[in-house]
């Protein structure tokens, strides 16, 4: 009889001590539990050596490899990681499907005399957990969108309320990406599809039912990343808040927002050929010499009127059934205390029409 428990993926997230992901490095990178840590029993290269040899040569032979192998590392672990851990220490343990990687560590870390746990169905099930969850959980929440038009301070008026203590669903920052086609961030690339469903569920799990959720209104993708169907619908059916700024405001909030395009010109003349096929060559020429020469302002009312601006107008009507009735903010800046006060407002009215 195993001398550890066995858990459901409704008891995973109790008062562990530490929560152990032993899969391989490139498993976890992929995606993992909130607040797992990587101790792996194999690792990418021991874990495609055994996978090889089960299917190559036979069960038996890579499950004795890979029990050598599992015994090396988690001793290592042992002698590293868990030196320090007290009697009182409770892990809970996991890999893909809660097989002999975890049971192997688990069994270990019991008969040292640690209050261990294993997670039944591994990662696999908790993967199963987050979908169910997306599917659901975008129903038990009332949104509110804001929209307008590239350069408006979205994003901005998002971080405000969040500041002032609203719910905040920032799908750009747990996508990592601005949302636009020259909208990926220097040096930081987007999360895989898995990790990103991962944040969306724990932000979403967080938030309080009888509070609104402000959303930036978003496509069906963020970059590359996609936004699961219960989101987008509730999305889409949910009132709307409209954000209208004068076009020289806009101009100075993106460069504001962009300066690492400014700093570094190549990393828009890398990206505007992306727009060959809408605008033509003869236009992105163009756009790229102004970037060259650092004519900003130019540049970007030209990408505004000329790019962003229709796009915008094409898409408004789509999908957002409450985009007619929305609500006009008019704002003449996008400094910090306009929208600041913006935010003071939108909650301010937001407790009054729930009075």
């Amino acid at each position: 009889m195993a001398n550890y428990k066995r858990i459901e993926i409704s008891q995973a997230f109790n008062a562990f001590d530490d929560i152990l992901d032993v899969r391989s490095p490139a498993e976890y990178a992929d995606d993992h539990l909130p607040g797992a840590i990587s101790v792996p029993v194999l690792n990418n290269e021991e874990r495609a050596r055994v996978g090889t040899l089960y299917t190559q040569v036979s069960p038996f032979e890579a499950k004795k490899l890979g029990a050598a192998l599992i015994a090396q590392n988690i001793s290592h672990h042992l002698q590293h990681q868990f030196s320090d851990r007290p009697k009182s220490w409770r892990p809970l343990v996991y890999c893909w499907r809660g097989g002999m990687r975890s049971g192997s560590m688990a069994h270990i870390l019991a008969q040292v005399g640690w209050n261990t746990s294993q997670l039944e169905g591994g990662y696999k099930n908790y993967r199963r957990h987050v979908l169910t969850a997306l599917e659901t959980l975008p129903h038990q929440l009332r949104f509110c969108v804001i929209s307008g038009s590239t350069g408006s301070g979205k994003s901005h008026l998002l971080h405000a309320l969040a500041e002032q203590g609203a719910q905040v669903l920032d799908l750009e920052k747990l996508a990592q990406h601005r949302g636009s086609l020259l909208g990926s961030l220097p040096d930081q690339p987007q999360p895989s599809q898995k990790t990103f469903e991962t944040r969306l569920w724990e932000a979403l799990c967080s938030f309080n039912p009888e509070r609104p959720v402000y959303i930036e209104a978003e496509s069906r993708k963020v970059g590359v990343l996609s936004l699961p169907n219960t989101l987008v619908e509730r999305m889409r059916a949910s009132p709307c808040v409209r954000i209208e700024v004068p076009q020289p405001a806009r101009v100075k909030f993106l460069m504001d927002d962009y300066a690492h395009f400014l700093n570094n010109p190549s990393l828009l003349t890398d990206r505007l050929p992306l727009l060959v096929e809408l605008h033509g060559k003869e236009v992105t020429n163009r756009w790229c010499e102004l970037a060259q020469n650092s004519e900003w302002e130019t540049l970007v009312g030209e990408l505004l009127t000329q790019h962003y601006d229709p796009a915008y107008k094409r898409s408004s009507g789509i999908g957002f059934q409450q985009r007619d009735n929305a609500s006009i903010l008019e704002l003449n800046s996008l400094d910090s205390d306009s929208l600041r006060k913006t935010a003071e407002n939108l909650i301010r009215n937001e407790r009054l029409n729930n009075e």
